[in-house]
């Protein structure tokens, strides 16, 4: 028992040293995430559309995919060699996953309760332990094996494909305008499974997959300062079911069911969908 103690406190100290030891990083993300949002991004309260938040930037009709269209567009950059990695399923079972071990899990990590560290851990429990909406299937995986397998719970024992974002020629400028190469390649799919980013000391997902018409498109952009980017986004067709307060109705305009609200997907975010089929010889 002992043993499987120092086991666990070593993976969770080596994994503090890449994301806990500056709480600006998670602070960030964790206002970034919030539980009744499908993005998770907060609008801080500000009435004027062009006082929102620049990470808000990712919302688009439906009649902007044509090649041509310019838009601002934020896409947040990783510095890849300090981004979390997945657990393997071994090293995620040995560490709870539970606000009900919150205590235990600070303990551990010697950190303080009220921290910024302890609170971004607490909401990331919290968030992976609300029940999911009539209209979606939903889940935290912190490994790969556990994302597989629970994302093959939804969309059937198939072979996966997954889908991301792709920044090219990376560069400080977060925020800026870019344009539509040419026409958005529309990716035919039925069922879909989106996986979501979440601060936490190590890699964790929050990962949803929603009923109902989906669209998923690969455009490519331009951005003013040269950036190239490969992007994913995702077009929910039927938005009725969604909350009234929903941020993208804030950025967009509308209300539930009004129009379909469309998304560019972040760069370390992950949309799952089942490969196509190879065509078999005669």
């Amino acid at each position: 028992m002992a043993s499987s103690s120092s086991s666990c406190t070593f993976i969770f100290y080596a994994l503090l040293l890449i994301q806990l030891c500056s709480a600006r990083e998670l602070v960030d993300k964790t206002q970034k995430h919030d539980q009744n949002e499908e993005d998770h991004i907060n609008i801080y309260k500000k009435n004027d559309i062009y006082d929102l938040d620049p990470a808000l930037n990712v919302f688009f009709h439906v009649h902007d995919l044509h090649s041509g269209k310019k838009m601002p567009i934020y896409f947040a950059v990783n510095d890849p060699s300090t981004t979390p990695r997945l657990l393997t399923r071994e090293q995620s079972d040995s560490i709870p996953f539970s606000s009900k071990k919150l205590a235990y899990l600070l303990e551990l990590t010697s950190l303080s309760e009220g921290s910024s560290q302890a609170r971004a851990m607490e909401q990331t429990l919290k968030q992976c332990e609300l029940d999911a909406t009539p209209d979606e299937t939903r889940f935290c995986a912190s490994s790969l094996e556990s994302m597989l397998d629970s994302t093959r719970g939804i969309l059937g024992m198939v072979k996966l494909k997954p889908l991301t974002t792709n920044i090219h020629n990376l560069s400080s400028t977060l925020l800026q305008g870019y344009t539509f190469l040419k026409e958005p390649l529309e990716i035919n799919v039925g069922d879909m499974v989106a996986c979501h980013t979440m601060a936490y000391p190590y890699a964790v997902y929050y990962c949803h997959g929603q009923k109902g018409y989906n669209r998923v498109f690969e455009i490519s952009l331009g951005g003013e300062n040269g950036n190239r980017v490969d992007a994913i986004a995702v077009c929910h067709m039927d938005t009725s079911m969604w909350d009234s307060d929903h941020v993208a109705f804030r950025v967009l305009g509308g209300q539930p069911g009004s129009s379909p609200v469309c998304h560019f997907l972040p760069a370390d975010n992950i949309v799952w969908i089942p490969a196509p089929e190879m065509p078999t010889g005669n």
